[in-house]
């Protein structure tokens, strides 16, 4: 995602009152691929269900995107690009699909944060975004599971 003029001043007056985290950002995005997704999850991490989140190893790559980090700070976007929020990433596990815990599952705050639940609904998350580059769906692909906990909330402009 581009920062925009709104992410740019966003993350300077965070850094103006965190100077140690100058040199943390990681990225500014929303979560899934669509509006709906996107503002139901932040939602979900801005109550303080949510604190943690998949990706596609293969697609970040594909796409360009940098690898989560320990300590890296991003902000979330919510479906309409604006900065509702800022994480600080606590653990990154590079891990195949099937190998996820209920642990991480659970962390991620969806449906019965079974994991259960989270396997049948990222096997169709990512059958969706692997469709688009002609990669299958594969119980072995490697998933990027990452941790994280807020650090700031944007108040509404």
């Amino acid at each position: 995602m581009t920062d925009t003029p709104a992410v740019e001043a966003y993350w300077s007056t965070y850094i103006k009152a965190h100077p140690e985290a100058a040199e943390l950002y990681d990225s500014a995005w929303s979560f899934g691929d669509n509006p709906r997704l996107a503002n139901e999850l932040l939602e979900l991490v801005l109550k303080g269900t949510k604190t943690g989140t998949a990706s596609d190893y293969d697609l970040n790559e594909i796409r360009g995107l940098t690898q989560p980090f320990v300590h890296g700070h991003s902000i979330l976007l919510d479906a309409s690009g604006e900065p509702r929020a800022i994480i600080e990433t606590i653990k990154v596990e590079v891990i195949p699909f099937d190998k996820v815990t209920a642990e991480f599952a659970y962390s991620e705050g969806e449906d019965d944060r079974s994991l259960e639940s989270w396997r049948y609904n990222h096997e169709l998350y990512f059958t969706r975004e692997r469709k688009a580059y002609d990669k299958p769906f594969d119980l072995q692909m490697k998933v990027v599971c990452e941790n994280f906990q807020i650090v700031d909330i944007r108040q509404p402009q």
